[in-house]
């Protein structure tokens, strides 16, 4: 019982010190899972964080329900969840019924924009912490590149697409290669054999 507790206040501890969503939170959350807990290896935090991504839902709260459920089952998963979940909540309670102009305070919204810029350093972070640990196949590389430019010139030219397409493109092209791939490689083995 005291792991489901472990979790749930770890998980808390993340979601009441970390600003800036779920892309924020992912050094955070690596940082305390995988190096100091230990509770999962760095591959398997890269594999949550992508399926996080891919499924509904917002990263952060995926990954604290994987980990939970990896550690604990169910119960863990439900304890990390409401972990990560419930600072947030309070926070957001507390000032939409306190606080009418909140924004509107000047030492806030100067706080506000110095956690912006940190928040970008996190999310650089974790993005090159990533990449380094990713098989360097050219083909990744060359997925990592085109989904990066992609993106810039979305932005620059103010394309309304969305992330998601982007990412439906780069796991479709992933899996033709990777089949491909595999049959070559599995019509070597059998040429080998006979």
């Amino acid at each position: 019982m005291s792991i489901v507790f472990d979790l749930f206040f770890s998980f808390m501890k993340i979601g009441l010190f970390t600003f800036g969503g779920g892309y924020a939170m992912i050094p955070v959350i690596e940082n305390h899972c995988v190096d100091k807990r230990k509770w999962i290896t760095h591959d398997e935090m890269m594999n949550v964080t992508v399926i996080a991504e891919s499924t509904p839902g917002p990263i952060a709260i995926n990954c604290a329900t994987f980990v939970g459920y990896r550690i604990a089952g169910i119960l863990g998963a439900i304890m990390s969840t409401l972990g990560v979940v419930i600072p947030s909540f309070v926070l957001i309670f507390a000032i939409s019924k306190f606080l009418d102009n909140f924004l509107d305070i000047a030492i806030v919204a100067n706080a506000f924009k110095g956690i912006k810029v940190a928040v970008g350093i996190l999310i650089v972070d974790a993005a090159i912490n990533m990449m380094k640990r990713m098989p360097k196949k050219i083909f990744t590389i060359i997925i990592i590149i085109c989904s990066f430019a992609t993106m810039m010139v979305i932005n620059i030219m103010s394309v309304r697409l969305s992330s998601i397409i982007l990412m439906l493109i780069a796991a479709a092209l992933s899996l033709i290669y990777y089949t491909i791939e595999t049959r070559i490689k599995k019509g070597d083995k059998d040429c080998d054999l006979s």
